[in-house]
């Protein structure tokens, strides 16, 4: 018999999130389970039809996408929601997303007797005022959290563990299951064969990312526009759209950016990704804060040199100086002088991208899979 799985999340928008829960429904599919995805609030119809490609049901329990206001409000809809979603798919093991509000939806789902009940966080524990809520959700409501790196598993539970596939499980558990990258990469590169960078070579900085504070996106123009000074034969690749493209366009206006410098792209199809990142030779990820950083694996599997923000995810993931480099997060000269140091530094910005290579794969997919089902046939 084909075992029911719910995985619950709030939003299915074109998020990290929601690309990694995506990769969740694939694994899960690939093992024979029955995924029903429950979308509590907001959703993109692009990304439901994407779930829905992967094998998982969608069921939007919001018709028009919109959350009630205020806390009483929000967790009837979602005790009705989910009530109805459990009696008609039965499903053994909940998988919940644990974004706000994570923790109504595994007290509700609980209560309407679902046993086996897994968490994973996608953040680190900074977000929170307290972990108390969690660690308590932790020892009576869940068999297990998941958390994206070891770094963020630390903050959370005070120590960390990478995931063993020998593990025996017990009352209480967390461990650490990586993000990974989507199965069309990891295993082979899509870099073309190009000739080795050099000073002259008219070099390709990208920009992958939606275009908002918390991404660092209002910094990246001032960055851009003080590495072309020393390199006038460099471009921007942006690709990403977002709040913050018209105040973009006014600093390149402000910072006298000539328009033949900068290519804007805009959002694009996630499959379309892998042939921008291999016209990238630099991906700047200049997130104020970044659980993970998918964006940055999936260029670093690219054969790109990844600039990432010391912050969060970003500094378990790139290795300063051996596979990428790390700069101060939110300083804007910093980025500027790392990464005019490196064009100006061929032999360095060729090697970065051959490790980086290498580092990506170890986020396979096929990785990924694997511990998820070897985790899921624990609970069977």
């Amino acid at each position: 018999m084909t075992t029911s799985v719910l995985i619950g999340i709030p939003c299915l928008m074109t998020g990290g999130t929601e690309i990694q829960t995506l990769r969740l429904v694939e694994a899960l599919s690939a093992g024979g389970y029955h995924c029903v995805t429950v979308c509590y609030f907001e959703y993109d119809y692009t990304m439901v039809q994407r779930f829905e490609k992967a094998g998982s049901r969608v069921v939007c329990l919001s018709a028009y996408g919109r959350r009630p206001e205020g806390n009483r409000k929000v967790y009837r809809f979602l005790k009705e929601g989910l009530r109805r979603v459990v009696d008609e798919y039965r499903p053994k093991i909940a998988h919940v997303q644990y974004m706000a509000p994570g923790a109504m939806p595994i007290a509700i789902l609980k209560r309407l007797g679902i046993k086996k009940i897994i968490a994973t966080l996608h953040t680190d524990a900074d977000i929170y005022k307290s972990l108390r809520l969690i660690h308590c959700l932790q020892r009576r409501h869940t068999v297990a959290f998941t958390c994206v790196t070891e770094k963020a598993e630390r903050s959370f539970f005070g120590s960390s563990s990478l995931y063993d596939k020998d593990l025996a499980l017990k009352h209480h558990n967390h461990f650490t299951i990586h993000n990974c990258l989507p199965p069309a990469l990891g295993s082979t590169t899509t870099r073309k064969a190009e000739q080795p960078a050099d000073a002259h070579h008219d070099t390709t900085i990208g920009l992958v990312a939606r275009l908002e504070s918390i991404k660092g996106a209002d910094f990246a123009l001032p960055a851009f526009a003080k590495v072309l000074k020393a390199n006038p034969d460099c471009r921007l690749r942006i690709v990403g759209d977002g709040k913050l493209r018209e105040m973009m366009d006014r600093q390149q206006q402000e910072l006298g950016i000539d328009e033949s410098r900068i290519e804007w792209i805009g959002r694009v199809e996630y499959h379309k990704l892998p042939e921008l990142y291999s016209s990238m030779d630099i991906v700047w990820v200049p997130s104020r804060s970044e659980g993970f950083g998918l964006s940055a694996i999936e260029a670093m599997a690219c054969g790109c040199a990844v600039i990432a923000s010391a912050t969060g995810g970003l500094t378990e993931i790139v290795n300063d100086g051996t596979d990428g480099l790390l700069f101060k997060s939110g300083d804007t000269d910093d980025l500027a002088d790392k990464t005019a140091r490196l064009l100006s530094n061929p032999e360095q910005l060729n090697q970065l991208r051959t490790n980086a290579q290498a580092t990506a794969h170890q986020y396979t997919f096929d990785r990924y899979r694997d511990n998820i089902l070897n985790l899921y046939a624990k609970l069977d």
